[in-house]
């Protein structure tokens, strides 16, 4: 039983890092509606630098999930290990192919609405898992517990620094319509948490 649950995780973890990857190459990255936290810095690498979030991603990641090992456990950082890796191979193969909605980039609206869907959906699928495709978890707790603040507030703190920084490359309407992607899937997330997944057991199955 314990076996058939956490294959289930590794599932939905696989699921959303699907999710998020194909929204973050084709919305955000082509449409300019940026996000927070490491997917917004991931985006700001590759618009400087041509670094492809699927490396950047995984090296930040890696970075946040060592530095916050001890703070979120073994379990948690397992199943992150799956997602944000899951995230890196997902969005190398996207690459592979032509964005599917190349209109969007005249429609950052549009896309600011639909990339929050995705990004919510997706991490809102890891998280419910137990894990997270990004190491802004990691990385706001470790924060939290070096200046003694609400974890709320880092999660904030590094959203806005990240889209301040990306008002080096957009502008102020793509940062605004940034913000309300940000807080959108944020919302997105904290509705997949409370939404029930009825998941056969295999007992079921059997008879």
């Amino acid at each position: 039983m314990r076996k058939y649950f956490a294959r289930k995780k590794v599932l939905m973890c696989l699921i959303g890092s699907a999710i998020l990857s194909f929204g973050l190459y084709n919305i955000h990255a082509l449409s300019g509606v940026t996000e927070g936290g490491i997917l917004g810095m991931t985006l700001l690498l590759h618009y400087w630098f041509n670094i492809s979030p699927a490396v950047s991603g995984f090296v930040m990641n890696a970075v946040c999930y060592l530095i916050g090992w001890k703070s979120l456990g073994k379990n948690f950082v397992m199943y992150s290990l799956v997602a944000g890796g899951g995230f890196s191979l997902f969005y190398a193969f996207f690459e592979k192919f032509p964005p599917l909605w190349p209109q969007l980039a005249n429609m950052p609206l549009a896309a600011s609405l639909l990339g929050a869907v995705f990004v919510g959906v997706g991490i809102g699928l890891c998280v419910r898992a137990g894990g997270a495709p990004g190491g802004d978890d990691a990385l706001a707790m470790v924060i939290s517990n070096a200046t003694k603040t609400d974890i709320r507030w880092a999660y904030l703190a590094s959203d806005l620094i990240v889209l301040l920084l990306s008002l080096t490359y957009l502008d102020f309407i793509r940062i605004a319509l940034s913000l309300l992607t940000v807080i959108l899937s944020g919302q997105i997330i904290g509705i997949m948490q409370i939404i029930t997944f009825k998941i056969p057991s295999p007992e079921r199955n059997n008879k």
